[in-house]
């Protein structure tokens, strides 16, 4: 069957395109230019360039910002899955020494709890690959990381949540439970710590995740109130870190707490758990779940979860 032939005439410039995409991601041209490392004239131009060859406006435009209009609101998430294609398959194609490269990207806490302390098995294992771990934050929305060695394709991303992520192949690694931890000195510092009503005797620890103090009360069918007094952290491993150092009791998301409490590092002063609504799935571009350095870090990562889930251990009972 014969192809119908592509006409350049009705293709748009590829450096207009690119100028369009960073200026709707940033809402700004002079940000987009920083990006492209070009001037924010040059933005400007290839975005007014763009608007002229398809004989309407893609953006209206004003004073600090500039806002999609509704035609370009319809253009844009086509134009985002054409790059993130392209990178994909330059990416594969530049440097065949980086076929057994694996980029993977994850949240600070879930790589600083939970994977790094098992990567070195999965090295050892597999030599041949070698690992790039990334913050999910250095993540652009074309799926890419830029850093002093060019630019790299995530080849897999670690997320949290309800496991919406369309045109992805998703698979869920953990659910998870929330429960209360501390140092194991703190309940023997005289001040009481035998149920949840004596947690006004102590330091609770906060951190921004989707459960908060007064949340797992609630869910755990405690009508106690919580003082929002107390250290407040950005992300789960710096208040496992302030409950690791005796500053308070901090609430432990199972999977980034359970090696420590395996260890005595850190206890349950309750038995009391709440599960939570989200999860950690594994997503994939679904042209690449048949890429051998894929599917082996895939098999390895979901045989080191099940063996996480199914210990044989004390820690879901009180301490």
């Amino acid at each position: 069957m014969s192809q119908t032939p592509i006409n350049p005439r009705r293709l748009p410039p590829l450096n207009a395109i690119r100028a369009f995409e960073a200026a709707a991601r940033h809402r700004s041209f002079t940000r987009a230019g920083e990006e492209l490392f070009v001037t924010q004239g040059a933005v400007s131009h290839q975005v007014k360039q763009l608007e002229e060859w398809f004989g309407f406006p893609l953006f209206d435009r004003h004073k600090r910002e500039v806002f999609l209009t509704e035609k370009g609101e319809v253009y844009l998430p086509f134009i985002r899955g054409m790059l993130n294609e392209l990178y994909a398959v330059t990416q594969t194609l530049m440097d065949k020494g980086s076929e057994q490269l694996l980029c993977v990207s994850a949240a600070e806490s879930f790589m600083v709890n939970w994977m790094i302390n098992r990567l070195k098995g999965f090295s050892e294992t597999h030599p041949d690959i070698n690992i790039r771990v990334t913050s999910q934050n250095q993540v652009d929305d074309l799926g890419n990381i830029v850093g002093e060695e060019g630019v790299h394709w995530v080849d897999l991303r670690i997320r949290y949540g309800r496991g919406k992520w369309p045109g992805l192949e998703v698979t869920k690694l953990f659910d998870e439970d929330i429960f209360p931890v501390c140092h194991p000195e703190l309940i023997t510092s005289g001040k009481p710590l035998r149920d949840l009503n004596d947690l006004k005797h102590h330091t609770l620890i906060h951190d921004d995740m989707q459960m908060s103090w007064s949340n797992w009360l609630s869910a755990a069918g405690s009508a106690q109130t919580i003082s929002p007094q107390g250290p407040r952290f950005s992300h789960s491993h710096m208040a496992i870190q302030a409950a690791l150092n005796g500053h308070g009791i901090a609430l432990g998301r199972s999977v980034l707490v359970l090696d420590l409490v395996r260890k005595g590092q850190l206890i349950r002063p309750f038995p009391l758990t709440v599960p939570s609504q989200h999860a950690y799935y594994l997503l994939c571009q679904e042209r690449s779940i048949n890429k051998p350095k894929i599917k082996t870090f895939k098999n390895w990562l979901l045989s080191e979860a099940k063996n996480f889930i199914s210990q044989d251990d004390l820690t879901l009972q009180e301490t």
